[in-house]
C-alpha cells in the first residue's frame, strides 16, 4: 500500500473510532468524493481509483456474500426439511403449509419495506463514517417495526382462517391445518420482525456473519424441534403442523436472543444504545419512510400479484398445488445466490454514495453481478439434469415427481436472468432508487404473472405447466427492465 493509501486509511482516532466494528474495505482506501463527474455512462467509471483493484472489490464482495449465502441457504434448506417432515403427512400438509406463505408475506410487507430503508441509510452512515447516525437510525428502525409486526400480527391472529380460506383451501383438512399453521406463526411475528431489523442494521455496515451465526442456531433449534414435535418423538406431544409452526416460532426467537446481544454490545459498528431512547426522530424516520414506502409498494403489489397467481394454480386441485408448492419451494433455494451477493451490492452501493463514490458503486455492482451469473449457471445445470431425484426428496407421489421434474427444467432455463435481476435490485435499493424497483414489480408480478397465468390454465388448458410459463415470462421482463434501470445510472444521483 502506498504512503498515501496508508494515510487515507489511518485519518486519526476520530476516524478509528467510527469505523470500529467494521470490516475495512477497498471503500475506506480511496478519498471521499464529491458526487459528481461520474454519470450514468460506464465507459467513464471502470477505470479503478489508484491503489484499488479488481481483485480487492471481488474479495469485498465475497467478504459480505458468502455469509450471507450460508445464512439463506441454511434458512432455506431447513424450510424444505419442514415441507419434506410436514409431506410425510400427506399433500393436504404441504398445501396447508404453503396456502400460509403469502399471507404471511403480505402481513410482513410494513416491517420488510421499512428495513430496506433502514440499510440503505445506515450503509449510507458507515460510508460517510458516521456511527451515531447509523445507530440512530437502528433505534428508528426498531420503533417502526414494532408498531407494524404488532398491528399486522393482531390482524393475522384474527383473520387466519378467511386468509387461509381466500389462498384456496379445497377442503376442511387442508383449511384447518392452514389456520392452526398460521395463527401459531402470528404469536412469534414481533420477534421474527425486529430480527429481521436487527439483520437488516448489521447488514447495511457489511457485517454479514453474524447473521449468519444466529440463523445457523435458529435453524439448528427449528429442525430438532420439528422432529420432535411433529411426530411425537422423544417423550414430546404429536402435534403435527402445529408441531412444526412452534418449532419455527421457537427457533426465529432463539435469533432473536442472540442478535439483540450482539447489538447490545455494541462490537459491529452499529450498537444499540437503548439508555439514548426510542424517541421518534423525524428526520430519521422521514429517511427511512421516503425509501421503505416505495419499496412496501413493491411488496404489496408483489404479494398481491403472487396471491392472485396461486389462487389460479390453487384451483387446479389438492396434487397440483403440491406439486406447485414443492417447485416453488425448490426455486426458492435458487434465489438464495441471487440474494446473497444482493446483500453485497446493497451495502457497497450504499456505502460508496454514502462516500460520494458513485465510480465505486459501479465498480461494485458489475463484479458482483459477474460472481452471482457464475454460480447461476452451475445451478441451473444441476436442476436441468437432477430435477427428478430433487423433488422426490418431496413425495414420493409419481405423478408428482414427473410434473416437478419438468417444472425444474424451466426454472433452470431463468437461473442467469433471476441471478442478475436480484443482485441489481439490490443495487438500485443500496442507492435508494426503490420507486423503480416498485414499477418494475408492478407490471410484471401484477399484470404480466398472474394474468397469463389465468389465460394459461383457464383457457388454454395448459394447466401446471402452463402456470410456471407465466412465471418465467415475469422472471425474463422484470430482469431486462431491472437491467435497464440501472445501465441508466439515475440511482447514483438519488438523495435519500
Amino acid at each position: 500500500m502506498s504512503v498515501k493509501h496508508q494515510e487515507i486509511a489511518h485519518q486519526g482516532d476520530e476516524t478509528q473510532a467510527d469505523l470500529k466494528g467494521a470490516a475495512t474495505s477497498a471503500l475506506d482506501l480511496v478519498e471521499t468524493g464529491d458526487g459528481l463527474n461520474y454519470g450514468g455512462d460506464e465507459r467513464v467509471t471502470k477505470d479503478l481509483p489508484t491503489g484499488v483493484s479488481s481483485k480487492m472489490l471481488y474479495k469485498d464482495v465475497v467478504r459480505i456474500a458468502w455469509p450471507s449465502f450460508v445464512e439463506f441457504m441454511l434458512t432455506h434448506l431447513t424450510s424444505m426439511a419442514d415441507m419434506m417432515m410436514v409431506g410425510q403427512l400427506g399433500s393436504w400438509a404441504i398445501a396447508a403449509v404453503g396456502l400460509t406463505t403469502q399471507p404471511k408475506f403480505l402481513l410482513s410487507s410494513m416491517f420488510m419495506a421499512m428495513n430496506v430503508g433502514a440499510t440503505a441509510l445506515i450503509a449510507r452512515a458507515r460510508g460517510a463514517g458516521n456511527q451515531k447516525q447509523a445507530n440512530l437510525v437502528l433505534r428508528q428502525a426498531i420503533v417502526l417495526t414494532t408498531v407494524f409486526s404488532l398491528i399486522s400480527a393482531i390482524i393475522g391472529y384474527i383473520y387466519a382462517e378467511p386468509l387461509i380460506k381466500f389462498m384456496g383451501a379445497s377442503d376442511q383438512q387442508t383449511l384447518m391445518g392452514g389456520t392452526v399453521y398460521f395463527r401459531i406463526q402470528m404469536i412469534g411475528l414481533v420477534f421474527v420482525a425486529l430480527t429481521s431489523t436487527f439483520t437488516a442494521a448489521l447488514r447495511g455496515v457489511g457485517n454479514s456473519r453474524i447473521a449468519m451465526m444466529y440463523n445457523m442456531f435458529s435453524n439448528l433449534v427449528n429442525v430438532v424441534l420439528n422432529y420432535c414435535l411433529i411426530y411425537g418423538k422423544f417423550g414430546f406431544p404429536r402435534w403435527e403442523i402445529a408441531g412444526a409452526s412452534l418449532a419455527t416460532i421457537i427457533g426465529q426467537t432463539v435469533a432473536f436472543l442472540i442478535a439483540l446481544f450482539v447489538l447490545l454490545r455494541g462490537k459491529n459498528y452499529v450498537k444499540l444504545e437503548i439508555r439514548k431512547g426510542f424517541r421518534p426522530h423525524l428526520n430519521t424516520l422521514k429517511g427511512i419512510v421516503n425509501i421503505g414506502v416505495p419499496a412496501l409498494i413493491e411488496q404489496l403489489v408483489m404479494r398481491a400479484g403472487v396471491i392472485i397467481y396461486a389462487r389460479t394454480v390453487a384451483s387446479l386441485g389438492t396434487v397440483a398445488y403440491a406439486t406447485h408448492q414443492i417447485g416453488m419451494n425448490i426455486q426458492a433455494m435458487s434465489f438464495m445466490n441471487g440474494q446473497a451477493f444482493a446483500v453485497s451490492a446493497t451495502a457497497l452501493v450504499g456505502q460508496s454514495l454514502g462516500k460520494k463514490r458513485p465510480d465505486m458503486a459501479q465498480a461494485y455492482a458489475r463484479r458482483t453481478r459477474q460472481l452471482g451469473m457464475a454460480i447461476s449457471i452451475l445451478l441451473g445445470l444441476t436442476f436441468f439434469f437432477f430435477g427428478e431425484f430433487i423433488v422426490s426428496l418431496y413425495s414420493n407421489e409419481s405423478e408428482v415427481i414427473a410434473m416437478g421434474a419438468r417444472i425444474l427444467q424451466l426454472v433452470a432455463l431463468i437461473q442467469p436472468f433471476q441471478s442478475s435481476q436480484f443482485i441489481l435490485a439490490g443495487a438500485l435499493r443500496g442507492a435508494g432508487d426503490t420507486r423503480a424497483t416498485a414499477i418494475i414489480s408492478f407490471l410484471t408480478v401484477l399484470l404480466v404473472r398472474p394474468t397469463f397465468a389465468i389465460v394459461s390454465i383457464n383457457y388454454l388448458g395448459w394447466g401446471l405447466m402452463g402456470a410456471w410459463i407465466a412465471l418465467v415470462a415475469d422472471q425474463m421482463l422484470r430482469s431486462g427492465l431491472v437491467l435497464l434501470r440501472y445501465n441508466s445510472g439515475k440511482w447514483k444521483s438519488v438523495r435519500v
